[in-house]
């Protein structure tokens, strides 16, 4: 899983091209067009300033609890507890969060690695490269999976 390589991006948005609005997941709560905003909320926390960031004691434990299941090599387990931002409880319009999630997946293979090195991460302070793309990866991974695709 490397999302700085053009094959596995075309992998992942070949993927989410087989998403419909009826795709149903196999396990979880989350609709289709809702898992698709979510995924965009780590993107988008990445690339925007549209969410509060934490104050430094609130990082300071998302550093010490957090991280290194988000950025470390274990997957996800089902129904794992998220945090409350990343929570979607509104329908989402499918095509508008498919196209911008393709778009972010776009943009990052477009900066490359060397843009994320030692790039700050909206909870847990300045990650290496790698770990942006584990945390990226992973999290596309365990959705598209949830998703059978």
């Amino acid at each position: 899983m490397n999302i700085y390589a053009t094959d596995y991006t075309t992998e992942i948005k070949q993927r989410i091209n087989q998403l419909t609005p009826e795709t149903k997941p196999t396990w979880g709560k989350m609709t289709v067009d809702q898992m698709l905003a979510h995924l965009n909320v780590a993107y988008d926390m990445s690339f925007t300033d549209q969410y509060t960031r934490p104050n430094a004691v609130a990082k300071f434990f998302l550093k010490l609890m957090v991280k290194n299941t988000v950025v470390g090599p274990r997957p996800y387990p089902k129904n794992g507890r998220t945090a409350p931002i990343f929570i979607i409880n509104e329908s989402r319009d499918f095509v508008v969060e498919k196209k911008k999630l393709v778009g972010y997946i776009d943009k990052v293979l477009d900066l490359g690695k060397a843009h994320f090195e030692g790039k700050e991460s909206h909870s847990f302070g300045p990650l290496t490269a790698d770990q942006w793309n584990v945390m990226f990866a992973k999290h596309i991974e365990h959705h598209l999976t949830q998703f059978g695709v």
